[in-house]
């Protein structure tokens, strides 16, 4: 009696053992995709950040200059193959180019002629665009309310980070103050 019943488990046990192998696989095969697809969102992060700290470079180094309110189409000075505001990044050293950004020509959005009257003359850049009234007007009324040499212009600049490998594209829009003098505001800002 005891080998029967000893021949009727050994086919559950080889069930149960095919069932627990099935489940570890299962198990495994879902922690692999998992991991894989945590590498792959933290490498989409990397190259999203890298686009954005390209487009953020070039738009530094265009409002670090007055190029983008004298010439806006061609604000960047140095050239990537030959095209205006287009800069190429090699992110790893290695002397092809990862990233191509190309800086849209800012666009003018808000100009504001100041009058004497707006200036604070202990700062020195508003000192700077004073203008003086005529001679015998000093200390009269209303003569400090003329044009000053000064404009305040409000601008948009858009940056946009290609990697042509990775086939990603990031957009950087970035508002800019900048004080102009007012005899380039009317040709800038129209």
């Amino acid at each position: 009696m005891k080998y029967r019943a000893f021949q009727r488990q050994r086919g559950v046990t080889l069930f149960v053992a095919l069932v627990m192998l099935v489940l570890i696989s299962l198990l495994a095969m879902s922690t692999f995709n998992l991991g894989k697809s945590s590498i792959q969102v933290v490498n989409n992060m990397q190259n999203r950040d890298e686009g954005i700290a390209a487009s953020r470079g070039v738009l530094d180094e265009a409002m670090s200059s007055t190029r983008f309110f004298d010439t806006p189409t061609d604000a960047l000075a140095n050239r990537c193959g030959g095209k205006s505001n287009v800069r190429c990044i090699d992110i790893n050293g290695d002397g092809v180019n990862d990233i191509v950004t190309t800086l849209s020509t800012p666009v003018c959005i808000k100009v504001k002629t100041l009058t004497n009257a707006d200036l604070d003359m202990s700062k020195d850049e508003d000192a700077g665009c004073s203008v003086s009234p005529p001679s015998g007007l000093a200390g009269t009324i209303g003569a400090n309310t003329s044009g000053s040499l000064c404009a305040d212009t409000t601008w948009e600049m858009t940056a946009v980070s290609e990697d042509k490998q990775v086939q990603s594209k990031v957009e950087v829009v970035q508002g800019v103050a900048m004080r102009i003098p007012s005899a380039d505001a009317g040709n800038s800002c129209k």
